[in-house]
Parts: C-alpha cells; structure tokens; sequence
C-alpha cells in the first residue's frame, strides 16, 4: 500500500523546463498512474544553483529565499533533477548559516524535496512502475545525483523492472559527461575531452539508448553524440518510465 500523499508538488527545474519539457510530463503521467494527484506552483524559479556555483553568493541567497517562499508548505516536492535537490537540502544550509530564521525554513524545505527516483524507491517503495520499453539501456550517473545525494541504486531498480528493457552497464558509469553547469562554458576542451570519453563508454555497451536523472547531463551527450553521428537516443528515465 502505498503512502498517503494529499498531492506531490513538482519543482520542474530551468533546463527540463526550457528545453525538455517532455520529461516534465512524463512525471505528471507516472504519477497520475501511481494515482497521486501532483500540482505545479507557476510562481517557481531557478534554485540558485547557478548563481552559487559561480560565486555569486548574494543572488544565490535571493533565488533560494524566493524558492523557498514558494515551496515551504509543501508536503512532499519532487524534481527530475539531481543536482537542484541537492543544492535545495544541502547548500542552502550553506547560504543561510548565518541567519537563524532562514536556516529553519530552509532545513524545513531541504527535508521535503526529492530527486524523482529516490522518491518513487525510497519513499513510495516502488521499483515497478508498470513500464515497458523495447530497448537496450545504459545508465549514466550524474555528479550531484550520486555523490551529493547516495541515488545510484534506485534508478537502475526501476529500469530493472522495465519490461522488454535490457540494461547493459558502461564502464566508469560514474565519470562526469563534462557538463558540470558554467564548468562546460569556462573549460570547453576539458569539458568536450570528458564527454567524448562518455560517448565511448556508451558506444561500447551496444545499447540504443542512454537513459539519465539530469537533464544538464543528457543534453550534453546528445549534443555529442549528434555531431558525431552516432544513433543513440538520450531519454530522461521520466521519459521512459512514462511512455
């Protein structure tokens, strides 16, 4: 039996929802199968992330107030991005050390928020969804995602129980695409020197698709593989969860 959610609130982060808004939806249909009724507060912006990673303490403080003004009665949030959660419950203690009464609301809305896959294994206790896709699947392991947050485990869980899926491991699955936000803008080469190494591990598996929790990551090594030529499609795993 499932626990009993009122509704799920969805924080769509700023790439899902400027350039792929497709896995958005898709998490709107997994849980209207899942029965949960979800919402989508229209008044949210970025987290901060961006600002705070490129030093920009001040505007970071400011998003993070605005986000967490928007989204501190909310029961349970839920984002298809790992590294927005893990800015939200970790680095926000950062940002409002000094400052009592934002600390406690941001501890509040840190303990609320979840990356999708950890929310559907570790609290819903699901690793079926119901899904199914004719396909062979290689995961990639985003940075935040898995060392920011312990989400390894959960995501391969449900593509286990994917019907018609094969999952095929790549090699050094954790290794960083090169993304890595601003990262990928300041140190292009090193940045395309990492994605290049993905792609080969990719290729190497054989599989059809390459299926990730962030999107960041995703759009970086489509990005590739298409200059490149190569015929893998990149799905976002709300995607593929949800068809």
């Amino acid at each position: 039996m499932l626990p009993v959610f009122p509704e799920v609130t969805l924080f769509v982060q700023c790439m899902v929802d400027a350039m792929a808004p497709e896995a958005a939806m898709g998490m709107v249909r997994l849980f209207d199968r899942l029965g949960i009724a979800t919402s989508f507060p229209e008044d949210q912006t970025c987290c901060g992330q961006p600002a705070f990673n490129a030093g920009y303490r001040t505007a970071s403080r400011k998003s993070a107030m605005h986000f967490i003004q928007v989204f501190e009665n909310a029961e349970c949030i839920v984002c298809p991005s790992g590294s927005c959660v893990a800015m939200v419950r970790h680095h926000y203690l950062e940002l409002f050390a000094d400052d009592p009464h934002w600390l406690a609301r941001a501890k509040k809305v840190g303990g609320n928020i979840f990356e999708l896959t950890e929310f559907l294994v570790d609290v819903l206790h699901i690793s079926d969804v119901g899904a199914a896709y004719q396909g062979t699947v290689t995961y990639h392991d985003s940075c935040h995602l898995l060392r920011s947050l312990g989400v390894g485990r959960q995501p391969r869980e449900l593509l286990s129980h994917v019907r018609g899926l094969t999952l095929v491991e790549m090699a050094q699955s954790d290794r960083c695409c090169g993304f890595g936000g601003t990262f990928s803008i300041k140190y292009p080469d090193i940045s395309t020197a990492l994605v290049a190494d993905k792609v080969e591990r990719i290729l190497e598996t054989g599989a059809d698709t390459v299926v990730g929790c962030d999107m960041g990551c995703l759009l970086n090594i489509e990005g590739y593989l298409t200059r490149m030529g190569h015929p893998v499609t990149v799905k976002h795993i709300a995607e593929l969860l949800a068809p």
